[in-house]
């Protein structure tokens, strides 16, 4: 599955859109991780227990998309964007969405 940021994929031409594919995940932080991280905001430095999180975040949405665009038998997905929002103290959501396409070689 070809997935790209740009609205089309080098060296094809989308021939058909199936529409628009999504994933998302919602993580809680965790009450131990958050007293370390608290511990960097004073000395400083990366929060690696939240960047693992997020990074994990990431490739678990971006499954769950691709896994949709699958099911719609599509070539890649073009125009795809990350977008995380906090739903509740202590979670947030991340959102990837994109666009299903068909693709001819030219």
């Amino acid at each position: 599955m070809i997935v790209v940021t740009t609205e089309s994929v080098s060296g094809y031409k989308i021939s058909k859109h199936l529409g628009t594919v999504v994933g998302n995940t919602i993580r809680a932080r965790h009450v131990g991780k958050d007293i370390l991280a608290g511990l960097k905001t004073i000395i400083g430095g990366e929060i690696s227990e939240y960047t693992k999180m997020m990074a994990e975040s990431r490739e678990q949405s971006l499954s769950r998309m691709i896994r949709q665009a699958e099911q719609l038998e599509a070539d890649a997905i073009v125009a795809i964007r990350f977008q995380t929002s906090m739903i509740m103290t202590s979670t947030a959501e991340l959102l990837v969405y994109g666009t299903a396409v068909k693709l001819k070689q030219i």
